[in-house]
């Protein structure tokens, strides 16, 4: 019985059977059709049927498909032999940590920390980056009626100077580029949370003024242009702009530190206590319980304060300002004995986080000590607090921001 014939090979003519992929005699892959019919035969000579186009085009999307194939599994295979690689040069790493940890030459611990610390610092300056980039388009979209040339120079090379990391330089070149157009929103909002995050709330405030004039809508300005003016001790309108923002856009820790703090240098410790609260409710975290006990110390409520200041350092045994005031209320309550071990274990975190970080700690005493709280500095003092309080002021109601762009 014959072998039925499938196609003919396009490059040697041998005849192949019924469902084989590659020619018997030379090997090539075979396709349905090597050569179309407008290739063989002039327009008009010969009519070209449908089937036949679509014949030609389906060889065509498989001589293709054929190639991605095969630079897929190159690429697999690269990807495996580097994954291998990888796992070796882990393996190799690791064996040598033990080795210089039996010897006592590095702390095995303390080796993964800084690592895990590093790789979370390169993604996070990895995604700054992106950010950046994102914002400079941004910026450039609206530029000045005149000098556009000069104005995209200088936030041009601001960027460029923020990311080889000489940020001073950066900022002021993008400081020059805003007074040439002081209506341009992204921009001075830029500049406005980088002298925020830094605690410059003076500065921060003459830009982030500028934003709040132009998009009065925005929450995100007006949380922070309130707490810049709660720092400089403007409270009315910090308070407005602050309650406005919680209002509309619902809870944040730090908007009821904020009013939590305000209401502290009135002397209105209820509804100090109320914010208080709310913020712990909101985010749950160390800062929130030594904030709340902070308060229960001024009121004389020890009890509670020291039952705050327990789970703050639950909740962070390095918290040695929660240990601090920890020893403190103890004192005050009587308690000698655990007021000395209390504050003999801050001390000794105190010296482990400077030895880790690499920074002299603060003299941290109770926020609101004294009869009346300053009516300045928005719980300035306590370093760690007022970088938890910045960080997430930065990131409230960002959605708004985006919505009014």
């Amino acid at each position: 019985m014959p072998i039925p014939i499938s196609h003919y090979c396009q490059k040697c003519l041998a005849a192949n059977p019924l469902g084989q992929d590659l020619c018997g005699r030379c090997g090539t892959r075979l396709m349905i059709v090597v050569e179309p019919s407008s290739a063989r035969f002039e327009i008009g000579e010969h009519p070209v049927s449908t089937d036949e186009h679509l014949l030609e085009r389906i060889s065509i999307v498989e001589n293709r498909i054929t190639r991605l194939t095969e630079r897929l599994e190159r690429s697999l295979d690269l990807l495996l032999r580097q994954a291998q690689n990888s796992y070796f040069d882990r393996s190799l790493i690791k064996a040598l940590i033990a080795l210089l940890s039996d010897d006592g030459v590095v702390e095995s611990s303390r080796l993964e920390r800084l690592w895990n610390e590093r790789c979370e610092q390169d993604a996070r300056e990895q995604q700054e980056s992106t950010i950046r980039e994102a914002l400079r388009l941004k910026i450039l979209a609206t530029p000045p009626a005149t000098d556009q040339r000069v104005f995209a120079d200088l936030v041009g090379q601001g960027f460029l100077l923020l990311e080889d990391k000489q940020t001073a330089v950066g900022i002021d070149k993008l400081r020059q580029a805003a007074e040439m157009m002081e209506s341009n929103s992204a921009l001075n909002l830029f500049i406005g949370e980088h002298f925020f995050k830094r605690g410059k709330t003076q500065v921060a405030r003459t830009y982030l003024a500028k934003v709040h004039h132009a998009l009065p809508d925005d929450l995100h300005v007006s949380l922070l242009l309130g707490l810049t003016c709660a720092d400089e001790g403007d409270a009315e309108t910090a308070k407005s702009l602050i309650a406005r923002a919680l209002e509309q856009g619902g809870s944040c820790f730090s908007g009821h530190c904020g009013l939590g703090w305000l209401h502290v240098t009135e002397n209105n410790w209820r509804k100090a206590l109320n914010h208080f609260k709310r913020a712990l409710e909101v985010r749950p975290s160390p800062e929130a319980h030594f904030v709340l006990a902070s308060l229960y110390y001024k009121l004389e409520r020890y009890t509670l304060a020291i039952r705050h200041l327990r789970k703050a350092v639950e909740m962070d045994g390095n918290y040695y300002e929660a240990l601090n005031l920890l020893a403190l209320v103890y004192k005050r309550s009587g308690n000698n004995d655990l007021a000395e071990d209390t504050l003999s274990r801050a001390q000794s975190r105190s010296r482990s986080v400077q030895k880790s970080t690499g920074k002299g700690n603060q003299k941290v005493g109770p926020l609101f000590d004294g009869k009346t709280a300053p009516r300045t500095g928005l719980l300035r003092g306590n370093r760690r607090l007022v970088s938890a309080l910045r960080d997430d002021a930065l990131r409230a109601f960002l959605s708004t921001t985006d919505n009014q762009s």
